[in-house]
């Protein structure tokens, strides 16, 4: 299987879940925040945004796929 990466990729399971949700915002709304120029937020933090937003837009495209299948 090809997702072998994002095994390795995850570091720290639900922890950028927890930061968003200590800030008040959804893990997207951080992570767009924490990617802003000028954003205080550590290189690691920086990482698990980018990861984040990787991920969301691979999940987007799974379920339109699986909608046009159901189609």
């Amino acid at each position: 299987p090809m997702a072998g990466w994002i095994k390795k990729a995850i570091k720290r399971p639900g922890a950028f879940s927890k930061k968003a949700k200590k800030a008040g915002e959804s893990t997207a709304e951080y992570a767009t925040k924490v990617l802003k120029k000028g954003s205080k937020a550590s290189s690691r933090t920086k990482k698990q945004a980018v990861l984040a937003k990787t991920l969301s837009k691979m999940r987007g495209r799974k379920r339109a796929a699986k909608e046009m299948m159901d189609a």
